[in-house]
Protein backbone atom coordinates (compact mmCIF):
# COMPACT_ATOMS: atom_id res chain seq x y z
CA UNK A 1 0.00 0.00 0.00
CA UNK A 2 1.28 3.50 -0.91
CA UNK A 3 2.68 5.75 1.92
CA UNK A 4 0.16 8.14 0.67
CA UNK A 5 -2.76 5.62 1.36
CA UNK A 6 -1.72 4.55 4.37
CA UNK A 7 -2.10 8.35 6.23
CA UNK A 8 -5.12 8.58 4.60
CA UNK A 9 -6.53 4.86 5.47
CA UNK A 10 -5.20 5.88 9.17
CA UNK A 11 -7.46 9.39 9.01
CA UNK A 12 -10.13 7.72 7.78
CA UNK A 13 -10.45 5.12 10.67
CA UNK A 14 -9.57 7.66 13.09
CA UNK A 15 -12.65 9.65 11.66
CA UNK A 16 -14.90 6.47 11.92
CA UNK A 17 -13.96 6.30 15.82
CA UNK A 18 -14.46 9.86 16.43
CA UNK A 19 -18.21 9.63 14.53
CA UNK A 20 -18.67 6.30 16.89
CA UNK A 21 -17.77 7.40 19.78
CA UNK A 22 -19.83 10.85 19.22
CA UNK A 23 -22.75 8.26 18.83
CA UNK A 24 -22.61 6.74 21.95
CA UNK A 25 -21.12 3.29 20.87
CA UNK A 26 -19.18 1.72 24.03
CA UNK A 27 -15.62 2.39 23.84
CA UNK A 28 -14.81 -1.49 23.00
CA UNK A 29 -17.76 -2.05 20.79
CA UNK A 30 -16.55 1.04 18.67
CA UNK A 31 -12.99 -0.44 18.78
CA UNK A 32 -13.89 -3.82 17.12
CA UNK A 33 -15.78 -2.30 14.53
CA UNK A 34 -13.28 -0.08 13.46
CA UNK A 35 -10.88 -2.83 13.87
CA UNK A 36 -13.01 -4.59 11.41
CA UNK A 37 -13.98 -2.19 8.64
CA UNK A 38 -9.87 -1.78 8.73
CA UNK A 39 -9.31 -5.34 7.99
CA UNK A 40 -12.75 -5.50 5.31
CA UNK A 41 -11.59 -2.27 3.59
CA UNK A 42 -7.67 -2.26 3.45
CA UNK A 43 -6.73 -6.13 4.05
CA UNK A 44 -6.79 -9.17 2.04
CA UNK A 45 -7.10 -10.89 5.56
CA UNK A 46 -9.89 -12.62 6.27
CA UNK A 47 -12.28 -10.99 9.13
CA UNK A 48 -13.85 -13.97 10.11
CA UNK A 49 -10.97 -15.72 11.51
CA UNK A 50 -8.73 -12.79 12.59
CA UNK A 51 -11.41 -11.25 14.49
CA UNK A 52 -11.62 -14.77 16.53
CA UNK A 53 -8.03 -15.08 17.17
CA UNK A 54 -7.87 -11.44 18.32
CA UNK A 55 -10.79 -11.61 20.56
CA UNK A 56 -8.87 -15.01 22.25
CA UNK A 57 -5.68 -13.56 22.30
CA UNK A 58 -6.96 -10.22 24.13
CA UNK A 59 -8.74 -11.87 27.01
CA UNK A 60 -7.18 -14.75 27.79
CA UNK A 61 -3.71 -13.65 29.10
CA UNK A 62 -2.84 -15.04 32.41
CA UNK A 63 -1.21 -11.57 33.18
CA UNK A 64 -4.83 -10.66 33.22
CA UNK A 65 -6.23 -12.80 36.01
CA UNK A 66 -4.78 -10.29 38.51
CA UNK A 67 -7.07 -7.47 37.16
CA UNK A 68 -10.61 -8.93 38.45
CA UNK A 69 -8.93 -9.75 41.71
CA UNK A 70 -7.48 -6.42 42.23
CA UNK A 71 -10.46 -4.67 40.99
CA UNK A 72 -12.49 -6.92 43.80
CA UNK A 73 -9.78 -6.39 47.01
CA UNK A 74 -10.88 -2.72 45.86
CA UNK A 75 -14.75 -2.86 45.79
CA UNK A 76 -14.07 -4.66 48.99
CA UNK A 77 -11.92 -2.41 50.93
CA UNK A 78 -14.32 0.39 49.54
CA UNK A 79 -16.99 -0.93 51.19
CA UNK A 80 -15.54 -0.69 54.67
CA UNK A 81 -14.80 1.72 56.97
CA UNK A 82 -10.95 2.23 56.29
CA UNK A 83 -11.39 5.60 55.33
CA UNK A 84 -12.69 6.18 58.69
CA UNK A 85 -9.82 4.79 60.01
CA UNK A 86 -6.75 6.17 57.95
CA UNK A 87 -8.36 10.01 59.01
CA UNK A 88 -8.82 9.12 62.13
CA UNK A 89 -4.92 7.20 62.50
CA UNK A 90 -3.50 9.79 60.37
CA UNK A 91 -4.97 13.02 61.88
CA UNK A 92 -2.66 13.58 64.53
CA UNK A 93 0.10 13.22 62.95
CA UNK A 94 0.25 15.01 60.06
CA UNK A 95 -1.95 18.01 61.94
CA UNK A 96 1.24 18.84 63.20
CA UNK A 97 2.74 19.89 59.67
CA UNK A 98 1.96 23.40 58.10
CA UNK A 99 -0.99 23.08 55.89
CA UNK A 100 -3.06 20.85 58.89
CA UNK A 101 -5.23 17.83 58.36
CA UNK A 102 -5.15 18.52 54.73
CA UNK A 103 -2.23 16.52 54.08
CA UNK A 104 -4.44 13.58 55.30
CA UNK A 105 -5.83 13.71 51.67
CA UNK A 106 -3.02 13.07 50.03
CA UNK A 107 -1.44 10.75 52.48
CA UNK A 108 -4.72 8.75 52.53
CA UNK A 109 -4.84 8.55 49.08
CA UNK A 110 -1.42 6.91 48.86
CA UNK A 111 -2.48 4.93 51.15
CA UNK A 112 -5.45 3.74 49.78
CA UNK A 113 -4.22 3.56 46.43
CA UNK A 114 -1.64 1.22 47.45
CA UNK A 115 -4.88 -1.55 47.88
CA UNK A 116 -7.42 -0.63 45.59
CA UNK A 117 -5.93 -0.18 42.09
CA UNK A 118 -8.32 3.01 41.14
CA UNK A 119 -8.43 6.43 41.14
CA UNK A 120 -12.09 7.52 40.81
CA UNK A 121 -12.44 4.75 43.63
CA UNK A 122 -9.57 5.99 45.88
CA UNK A 123 -10.99 9.66 45.16
CA UNK A 124 -14.48 8.46 47.03
CA UNK A 125 -13.61 6.99 49.63
CA UNK A 126 -10.82 8.86 50.91
CA UNK A 127 -13.36 12.24 50.49
CA UNK A 128 -16.23 10.75 52.16
CA UNK A 129 -14.60 10.79 55.31
CA UNK A 130 -11.94 13.77 54.92
CA UNK A 131 -14.25 16.65 52.71
CA UNK A 132 -16.97 16.37 55.97
CA UNK A 133 -14.45 16.67 58.49
CA UNK A 134 -11.79 19.15 56.74
CA UNK A 135 -14.83 21.69 55.69
CA UNK A 136 -16.51 21.63 59.02
CA UNK A 137 -12.96 22.45 61.02
CA UNK A 138 -12.90 25.43 59.05
CA UNK A 139 -10.22 24.60 55.97
CA UNK A 140 -10.31 26.73 52.69
CA UNK A 141 -12.46 24.80 50.38
CA UNK A 142 -10.22 25.18 47.32
CA UNK A 143 -7.50 23.52 49.43
CA UNK A 144 -9.91 20.93 50.47
CA UNK A 145 -11.05 19.82 47.19
CA UNK A 146 -8.39 20.37 45.08
CA UNK A 147 -5.93 18.49 47.12
CA UNK A 148 -8.49 15.31 47.30
CA UNK A 149 -8.76 15.71 43.43
CA UNK A 150 -4.86 15.64 42.89
CA UNK A 151 -4.16 13.14 45.53
CA UNK A 152 -6.71 10.73 44.35
CA UNK A 153 -5.33 10.44 40.90
CA UNK A 154 -2.61 8.33 42.97
CA UNK A 155 -4.92 5.43 42.67
CA UNK A 156 -3.34 4.66 39.13
CA UNK A 157 -0.08 5.47 39.81
CA UNK A 158 1.14 3.20 43.07
CA UNK A 159 0.93 -0.41 42.76
CA UNK A 160 -1.78 -2.27 42.44
CA UNK A 161 -2.95 -0.38 39.59
CA UNK A 162 -5.73 -1.35 36.88
CA UNK A 163 -4.07 0.90 34.52
CA UNK A 164 -0.74 -0.95 34.38
CA UNK A 165 -2.49 -4.19 34.21
CA UNK A 166 -4.21 -3.02 31.00
CA UNK A 167 -0.84 -1.50 29.93
CA UNK A 168 0.95 -4.51 30.75
CA UNK A 169 -0.75 -7.27 28.46
CA UNK A 170 -1.14 -5.02 25.21
CA UNK A 171 2.55 -3.72 25.41
CA UNK A 172 3.38 -7.34 26.47
CA UNK A 173 5.84 -5.83 29.63
CA UNK A 174 5.94 -7.54 32.67
CA UNK A 175 2.95 -6.60 35.26
CA UNK A 176 5.10 -7.31 38.30
CA UNK A 177 8.04 -4.70 37.18
CA UNK A 178 5.64 -1.90 35.93
CA UNK A 179 4.12 -2.39 39.44
CA UNK A 180 7.26 -1.70 41.39
CA UNK A 181 8.30 1.18 38.61
CA UNK A 182 5.41 3.11 40.17
CA UNK A 183 6.59 3.09 43.47
CA UNK A 184 9.01 5.86 43.54
CA UNK A 185 7.74 8.08 41.19
CA UNK A 186 3.88 7.42 43.30
CA UNK A 187 5.73 8.36 46.67
CA UNK A 188 8.03 11.42 45.30
CA UNK A 189 4.29 12.55 43.55
CA UNK A 190 3.25 12.36 46.98
CA UNK A 191 5.69 14.50 48.23
CA UNK A 192 5.45 17.06 45.15
CA UNK A 193 1.53 17.31 46.65
CA UNK A 194 2.64 18.06 50.07
CA UNK A 195 5.08 20.14 49.95
CA UNK A 196 2.41 21.95 47.28
CA UNK A 197 -0.40 21.96 50.13
CA UNK A 198 2.09 23.99 52.48
CA UNK A 199 3.16 26.67 49.93
CA UNK A 200 -0.30 26.89 49.10
CA UNK A 201 -0.92 27.16 52.76
CA UNK A 202 1.55 29.24 54.34
CA UNK A 203 0.26 32.30 56.24
CA UNK A 204 -2.94 32.03 55.29
CA UNK A 205 -5.24 33.69 58.05
CA UNK A 206 -8.42 31.44 57.23
CA UNK A 207 -6.24 28.35 57.86
CA UNK A 208 -7.44 26.39 61.26
CA UNK A 209 -4.90 26.13 63.82
CA UNK A 210 -4.77 22.18 65.07
CA UNK A 211 -4.08 20.88 68.57
CA UNK A 212 -0.99 19.46 68.80
CA UNK A 213 -1.13 16.15 70.81
CA UNK A 214 2.10 14.58 72.22
CA UNK A 215 4.22 13.02 69.58
CA UNK A 216 4.28 9.78 70.96
CA UNK A 217 0.21 9.97 71.41
CA UNK A 218 0.02 10.68 67.64
CA UNK A 219 2.00 8.14 66.84
CA UNK A 220 -0.04 5.37 68.70
CA UNK A 221 -2.87 7.03 66.79
CA UNK A 222 -0.84 6.09 63.68
CA UNK A 223 -0.08 2.35 64.77
CA UNK A 224 -3.63 2.37 64.48
CA UNK A 225 -4.01 1.86 60.51
CA UNK A 226 -1.01 -0.63 60.71
CA UNK A 227 -3.36 -3.28 59.33
CA UNK A 228 -3.44 -1.56 56.11
CA UNK A 229 0.10 -0.95 55.93
CA UNK A 230 0.66 -5.21 56.80
CA UNK A 231 -1.78 -5.44 53.60
CA UNK A 232 0.32 -3.47 51.36
CA UNK A 233 3.33 -5.24 52.83
CA UNK A 234 1.66 -8.48 51.55
CA UNK A 235 0.68 -8.04 48.74
CA UNK A 236 3.27 -5.62 46.75
CA UNK A 237 6.27 -7.41 49.02
CA UNK A 238 5.58 -10.74 47.91
CA UNK A 239 5.52 -9.53 44.26
CA UNK A 240 9.36 -7.71 45.05
CA UNK A 241 10.49 -10.37 46.52
CA UNK A 242 9.69 -13.10 43.48
CA UNK A 243 7.93 -14.84 46.13
CA UNK A 244 4.31 -14.18 44.40
CA UNK A 245 3.27 -13.13 41.26
CA UNK A 246 1.17 -10.18 40.37
CA UNK A 247 -2.12 -13.09 40.24
CA UNK A 248 -1.25 -14.64 43.12
CA UNK A 249 -0.04 -11.33 45.31
CA UNK A 250 -4.00 -10.51 44.16
CA UNK A 251 -5.52 -13.66 45.46
CA UNK A 252 -3.94 -12.20 48.82
CA UNK A 253 -5.16 -9.37 48.72
CA UNK A 254 -8.91 -10.08 48.36
CA UNK A 255 -8.23 -12.72 51.57
CA UNK A 256 -6.45 -10.30 53.27
CA UNK A 257 -9.12 -7.68 52.38
CA UNK A 258 -11.98 -10.43 53.44
CA UNK A 259 -9.48 -10.80 56.63
CA UNK A 260 -10.16 -6.99 57.97
CA UNK A 261 -13.40 -6.92 57.58
CA UNK A 262 -14.02 -9.69 60.10
CA UNK A 263 -11.41 -8.20 62.43
CA UNK A 264 -12.88 -5.13 62.40
CA UNK A 265 -16.48 -6.76 62.75
CA UNK A 266 -17.81 -5.56 59.03
CA UNK A 267 -18.26 -8.53 57.15
CA UNK A 268 -21.47 -9.70 55.69
CA UNK A 269 -23.32 -11.35 53.27
CA UNK A 270 -24.16 -7.81 51.39
CA UNK A 271 -20.76 -6.86 51.45
CA UNK A 272 -19.55 -10.12 49.63
CA UNK A 273 -21.97 -10.30 47.44
CA UNK A 274 -22.15 -6.60 46.49
CA UNK A 275 -18.51 -6.18 46.23
CA UNK A 276 -18.30 -9.03 43.99
CA UNK A 277 -21.06 -7.85 41.80
CA UNK A 278 -19.21 -4.59 41.25
CA UNK A 279 -15.92 -5.93 40.63
CA UNK A 280 -17.89 -8.19 37.65
CA UNK A 281 -19.24 -5.88 36.24
CA UNK A 282 -15.67 -2.88 36.19
CA UNK A 283 -14.05 -5.91 34.76
CA UNK A 284 -16.37 -7.02 31.94
CA UNK A 285 -16.19 -3.45 30.79
CA UNK A 286 -12.63 -3.48 30.91
CA UNK A 287 -12.32 -6.86 28.97
CA UNK A 288 -14.76 -5.36 26.50
CA UNK A 289 -12.43 -2.78 26.05
CA UNK A 290 -9.36 -5.00 25.58
CA UNK A 291 -11.12 -7.14 23.46
CA UNK A 292 -11.96 -4.36 20.83
CA UNK A 293 -8.74 -3.25 21.41
CA UNK A 294 -7.21 -6.09 20.07
CA UNK A 295 -9.07 -6.23 16.97
CA UNK A 296 -7.49 -2.55 15.88
CA UNK A 297 -4.44 -3.39 17.21
CA UNK A 298 -4.43 -6.58 14.80
CA UNK A 299 -5.93 -4.73 12.33
CA UNK A 300 -3.04 -1.86 12.42
CA UNK A 301 -0.44 -4.81 12.40
CA UNK A 302 -1.91 -6.31 9.13
CA UNK A 303 -2.73 -2.43 7.24
CA UNK A 304 1.46 -2.05 8.43
CA UNK A 305 0.62 1.56 9.77
CA UNK A 306 2.33 1.22 13.08
CA UNK A 307 5.58 0.24 11.54
CA UNK A 308 5.17 2.90 8.77
CA UNK A 309 5.31 5.42 11.55
CA UNK A 310 7.96 3.75 13.62
CA UNK A 311 10.08 3.77 10.37
CA UNK A 312 8.77 7.36 9.78
CA UNK A 313 10.15 8.40 13.07
CA UNK A 314 14.07 6.48 12.49
CA UNK A 315 14.27 8.11 9.34
CA UNK A 316 13.40 12.18 10.24
CA UNK A 317 15.71 11.33 13.30
CA UNK A 318 13.18 12.48 15.77
CA UNK A 319 14.89 12.32 19.28
CA UNK A 320 12.52 10.63 22.49
CA UNK A 321 12.59 14.21 23.99
CA UNK A 322 10.80 15.86 20.92
CA UNK A 323 8.36 12.56 20.72
CA UNK A 324 7.51 12.73 24.34
CA UNK A 325 6.74 16.34 24.25
CA UNK A 326 4.68 15.65 21.02
CA UNK A 327 2.93 12.40 22.80
CA UNK A 328 2.11 15.41 26.20
CA UNK A 329 0.42 17.78 23.64
CA UNK A 330 -1.65 14.97 22.30
CA UNK A 331 -2.19 13.33 25.63
CA UNK A 332 -3.45 16.53 27.21
CA UNK A 333 -6.51 17.53 25.17
CA UNK A 334 -7.56 13.77 24.58
CA UNK A 335 -7.94 13.41 28.90
CA UNK A 336 -10.55 16.12 28.33
CA UNK A 337 -13.08 13.61 26.22
CA UNK A 338 -12.01 9.85 27.61
CA UNK A 339 -11.22 7.67 30.22
CA UNK A 340 -7.76 6.75 31.37
CA UNK A 341 -8.33 3.12 30.07
CA UNK A 342 -9.80 4.27 26.66
CA UNK A 343 -7.05 6.57 26.21
CA UNK A 344 -4.20 3.88 26.46
CA UNK A 345 -6.03 0.88 24.51
CA UNK A 346 -6.38 3.81 22.15
CA UNK A 347 -3.20 4.89 21.42
CA UNK A 348 -1.16 2.05 22.34
CA UNK A 349 -1.10 -0.34 19.33
CA UNK A 350 0.13 2.48 17.17
CA UNK A 351 2.21 4.81 19.33
CA UNK A 352 4.13 1.45 21.21
CA UNK A 353 6.26 0.23 17.86
CA UNK A 354 7.49 4.33 17.58
CA UNK A 355 8.39 4.43 21.09
CA UNK A 356 10.56 1.66 20.74
CA UNK A 357 11.86 2.71 17.95
CA UNK A 358 13.44 5.99 18.78
CA UNK A 359 15.17 4.09 21.94
CA UNK A 360 12.40 4.55 25.24
CA UNK A 361 12.19 1.88 27.44
CA UNK A 362 8.32 0.59 26.87
CA UNK A 363 8.59 -0.01 31.14
CA UNK A 364 9.49 3.80 31.73
CA UNK A 365 6.87 4.79 29.27
CA UNK A 366 4.48 2.81 31.41
CA UNK A 367 5.02 5.16 34.40
CA UNK A 368 4.96 8.19 31.85
CA UNK A 369 1.60 7.07 30.50
CA UNK A 370 0.14 6.16 33.75
CA UNK A 371 1.04 10.15 34.57
CA UNK A 372 -0.56 10.97 31.48
CA UNK A 373 -4.06 9.48 32.44
CA UNK A 374 -3.46 10.95 36.14
CA UNK A 375 -3.78 14.27 34.57
CA UNK A 376 -6.71 13.04 32.34
CA UNK A 377 -8.60 12.35 35.35
CA UNK A 378 -8.42 16.21 36.71
CA UNK A 379 -9.44 17.68 33.67
CA UNK A 380 -12.44 18.63 32.24
CA UNK A 381 -14.85 18.09 30.56
CA UNK A 382 -14.31 14.38 31.57
CA UNK A 383 -12.16 14.25 34.54
CA UNK A 384 -13.67 11.29 36.73
CA UNK A 385 -12.31 12.44 39.88
CA UNK A 386 -13.99 15.80 39.32
CA UNK A 387 -17.08 14.35 38.68
CA UNK A 388 -16.64 12.45 41.84
CA UNK A 389 -15.46 15.48 44.06
CA UNK A 390 -18.39 17.22 42.62
CA UNK A 391 -21.17 14.28 43.93
CA UNK A 392 -19.30 14.70 47.26
CA UNK A 393 -19.34 18.67 47.58
CA UNK A 394 -22.39 19.95 45.65
CA UNK A 395 -19.66 22.60 43.82
CA UNK A 396 -19.69 22.94 40.07
CA UNK A 397 -17.86 20.98 37.80
CA UNK A 398 -15.86 23.69 36.49
CA UNK A 399 -15.32 25.49 39.65
CA UNK A 400 -13.77 21.74 41.22
CA UNK A 401 -11.41 21.99 38.02
CA UNK A 402 -10.02 25.18 38.64
CA UNK A 403 -9.33 24.35 42.88
CA UNK A 404 -7.21 21.37 41.28
CA UNK A 405 -5.00 23.26 38.76
CA UNK A 406 -2.63 23.73 41.45
CA UNK A 407 -1.96 19.93 41.56
CA UNK A 408 -1.79 19.77 37.42
CA UNK A 409 0.97 21.39 37.84
CA UNK A 410 2.39 19.15 40.46
CA UNK A 411 1.63 16.51 37.58
CA UNK A 412 3.22 18.08 34.80
CA UNK A 413 6.58 18.97 37.22
CA UNK A 414 6.58 15.03 38.40
CA UNK A 415 6.63 14.15 34.34
CA UNK A 416 9.70 16.62 34.20
CA UNK A 417 10.95 14.95 36.65
CA UNK A 418 10.50 11.54 35.42
CA UNK A 419 12.01 12.42 31.91
CA UNK A 420 14.91 14.14 33.70
CA UNK A 421 15.56 11.18 35.73
CA UNK A 422 14.36 7.95 34.27
CA UNK A 423 15.68 6.11 36.62
CA UNK A 424 13.07 7.27 39.22
CA UNK A 425 11.10 4.34 37.52
CA UNK A 426 13.67 1.71 36.43
CA UNK A 427 15.56 1.42 39.57
CA UNK A 428 13.45 -0.33 41.55
CA UNK A 429 12.31 -2.94 39.00
CA UNK A 430 16.16 -3.63 38.62
CA UNK A 431 16.73 -4.52 42.36
CA UNK A 432 14.01 -7.35 41.93
CA UNK A 433 14.38 -10.59 42.77
CA UNK A 434 14.82 -12.01 39.45
CA UNK A 435 14.25 -8.72 37.78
Amino acid sequence: MAEVSLWAMGLFLALLLLLLLGLGVYVGLALLLVGLAGLALFTSAPPGPNLATALWASTSGWSLAALPLFVWMGEILYRSRLGQELLKGLSPLLGRLPGGLLHVNVVASALFAAVIGSSAATTATVGRFTLPALLERGYPKALALGSLAGAGTLGFLIPPSIIMIVYGVMAEVSVARLFMAGVVPGLVLTLLFMLLLVLLSWGRKDMPKEARPPLGEALKAFLGVGPVFLLIAMVLGSIYLGVATPTEAAALGVVGALLLTLLRREASWSLFWESLLSAVRTTSMIGLILAGAGVLTLAMGFTGLPRALAQWAVEAGVTPLALLLFLTLIYIPMGWFLDGISMVVLTIGVILPVVKAVGIDPLWFGVYLVLMVELAQITPPVGFNLFVIQSLSGEDLLTVARYALPFMGALLLAVALLVAFPGLATWLPRTMVGG
